[in-house]
């Protein structure tokens, strides 16, 4: 019988990155190392006759910018008119996740990132200001919206994220009854 080993545990007081979560749809634009470029769902590959909220034709169409990425998988978010929220937009934007590898000013023009709201050792203090600061003042991905969804907690040393939502937060986003 093989054995398996217990894995090890990642420590709760390191590095955490708390960043807004925003409401859309999740995305992901694929770059091959030879410049082959696809776009994914959450759980599926789409293009633009089965796409997602139109991500796959509007990577289509911005494929010089979006190749600029580079080389890897690139997950973000797809929100704005007509999705989830919609955040009082009149069209749909891309952020990107990886705040630790991408800011506003290296990125192309067609792609944003998520708001980085704290960098630092894990703090329960800390999650719980991020939220009423989203709560009281609003969404920083889009300022002036006031029904932020919440923040997602990027653990580093663990290598996992984790969501706390402003709504209905013991409940699974099935059974959760939304405000749009």
């Amino acid at each position: 019988m093989e054995f398996v080993e217990f894995p090890k545990i990642a420590r709760l007081s390191r590095e955490i990155i708390i960043t807004e979560k925003i409401d859309g749809t999740n995305a992901q634009v694929f770059i091959t190392d030879d410049g082959e470029i696809r776009f994914g769902s959450r759980t599926r590959w789409i293009t633009p006759e089965n796409d997602n909220f139109g991500f796959a034709k509007w990577g289509t169409e911005h494929r010089d910018e979006l190749i600029l990425l580079g080389p890897g998988r690139h997950f973000g978010e797809w929100w704005g008119q007509g999705i989830q929220r919609k955040y009082g937009l009149s069209e749909r934007r891309f952020s990107l996740f990886n705040v630790s590898r991408w800011n506003n000013e290296n990125i192309p023009g067609c792609c944003r990132v998520v708001p980085m709201l704290y960098k630092g050792i894990f703090s329960e203090d800390q999650i719980h200001f991020d939220l009423l600061d989203l709560l009281s003042n609003g969404s920083k991905a889009e300022p002036g919206w006031m029904n932020p969804e919440g923040i997602v907690i990027y653990h580093t040393a663990a290598g996992i994220c984790f969501k706390k939502t402003l709504e209905n937060d013991d409940e699974p986003k099935s059974k959760s009854s939304r405000k749009a």
